[in-house]
């Protein structure tokens, strides 16, 4: 049962719900809205939720239960031999599952393989025909019982609130728990990795080179897993990054903002904001073909030697790719500053370039650090302009002329194709991973005790 035609199924019977409970308190308010509690929209959006949200955790509970019920029903009718044996139960379920799906004509396997594939097939069928019974059940349901309550004394405005807070507070939950499971999940295979490799030698080891030997008379077995390099390239590039993106983007938000006219202001900004929308492997092709080579022939002109990878190419492109995120939201921040606070500092003689500094500037600093700290959270993610201009050399450098990486593209490279998953070099990822995070948390807990202590305050 395809899952788009289940919402799409829902979406209607919350439709017809919510004409229903309309046209119920239209009824009972005999053509005066003043003899109902609320108004007739709120009575259908009570039935319409009541109709449509027992029938959407419904639809997830049973989508989450469904695999492992069926798999557990197939898995107790094959053999010992197979179900003993992790490897050939991966198979067979692989088999069994193509065979379902009745993709897997072309398969040797054995006679009871095929047989499960066959019960699983017929499972499936069981069970979305029961979903799609019980689910328009369920929704009739809800849209019976808010239907027979509607009365022309009911508060339909405070349930429907009431209902809508209780979505904000899941919501909230729902985010919170998913922080909590990304951070248990990094710290569990963090400290996997720790019973492998010294955290010490992790933290602050100067050489990376997680390139293990198979097998263990090899030279270098144990690899090199010094993060110290990682963090000093991506720290260098995104140093370069923020050099171009926070001038260029600051002075553009206030020309939009305060000087410009409203006719350039309506082409200038979307046109900046352009730069937002371009893939990051464009940027990458426009490094390594444009900015790349011309840094190297002009270093060479000066007699600096220049890599054809370099941090400085790398920063650049992504200064440049960043803008947009600095001057957008600055220019929108700066332009939610009251107008009386402008019309007080003309007031007082200053000028236009003065209430910029001392006004405007103090009151938009926490939406202005935002916007900073989104373009550093962007700037340290980033990966495709960093492997397509910067190499994958984790050398450790401050000149921006040679060749670095930086953490992200190293997690991307430790976990990319097929890897032993036990391997300390897969597991590397995720202390980087873990260490990444806890370097963006301080951050963000020092961007705010700073726009704590020097934000202006109006009332």
């Amino acid at each position: 049962m395809s899952l788009t035609f289940l919402l799409l199924t829902v979406a209607l019977l919350c439709a017809l719900s919510f004409v229903f409970g309309r046209q119920r308190a239209i009824a009972l308010s005999g053509g005066r809205f003043s003899n109902l509690h609320s108004l007739p929209v709120h009575y259908g959006t009570y039935t319409a939720l009541w109709c449509g949200l027992p029938a959407l955790l419904l639809l997830i509970v049973w989508y989450v239960l469904q695999g492992p019920i069926t798999e557990a029903f197939i898995i107790n009718d094959l053999p010992v031999e197979i179900t003993s044996d992790s490897g050939q139960l991966s198979l067979a379920m692989n088999a069994i599952s193509l065979i379902a799906a009745d993709n897997g004509q072309h398969l040797d396997v054995a006679p009871e393989i095929v047989d499960a594939g066959n019960r699983l097939a017929t499972l499936h069928t069981i069970s979305n025909t029961a979903l799609i019974i019980v689910l328009i059940s369920v929704a009739l349901t809800g849209l019976s019982l808010s239907y027979r309550k509607i009365g022309a004394e009911m508060r339909a405005r405070n349930n429907v609130e009431r209902i809508v807070r209780y979505l904000m507070i899941g919501c909230s939950g729902i985010a919170i728990l998913l922080t909590v499971g990304i951070v248990f999940s990094l710290l569990f295979e963090t400290l996997h990795f720790f019973s492998k490799i010294n955290p010490v030698d992790f933290l602050f080891g100067l050489e990376w080179s997680p390139q293990t030997a198979i097998r263990a008379d090899q030279v270098a077995s144990d690899g090199s897993f010094g993060m110290i390099p990682l963090f000093a390239g991506t720290l260098l590039i995104t140093f370069i990054a923020m050099l171009v993106a926070v001038p260029i983007g600051l002075f553009a938000a206030i020309y939009m903002g305060e000087y410009a006219s409203p006719m350039f202001r309506a082409w200038a900004k979307p046109a900046l904001e352009i730069l937002a929308g371009v893939p990051t492997v464009v940027y990458g092709f426009f490094a390594a073909l444009t900015v790349a080579p011309f840094l190297r022939d002009s270093g060479a002109t000066l007699g600096l030697s220049v890599s054809s990878e370099s941090a400085l190419a790398a920063g650049l492109v992504m200064g440049v790719m960043i803008i947009p995120f600095v001057s957008s939201l600055s220019d929108d921040v700066m332009s939610q500053v009251p107008q009386s606070l402008r019309d007080g500092s003309y007031g007082l003689g200053a000028t236009k370039s003065e209430t910029i500094r001392h006004v405007i500037f103090p009151a938009a600093l926490p939406g202005i650090v935002g916007a900073v700290l989104l373009a550093v959270s962007r700037a340290i993610g980033e990966t495709m302009i960093v492997v397509m201009a910067a190499g994958l050399a984790a050398n450790l450098t401050a000149n921006p002329l040679q060749a670095v990486t930086t953490v992200t593209v190293q997690i991307v490279t430790l976990l990319v194709g097929d890897q032993e998953f036990d391997s300390a070099k897969t597991l590397s990822a995720f202390a980087l991973g873990l260490a990444l995070f806890l370097v963006t948390l301080g951050l963000n807990v020092f961007a705010l005790k700073f726009v704590q202590k020097y934000r202006e305050k109006y009332d």
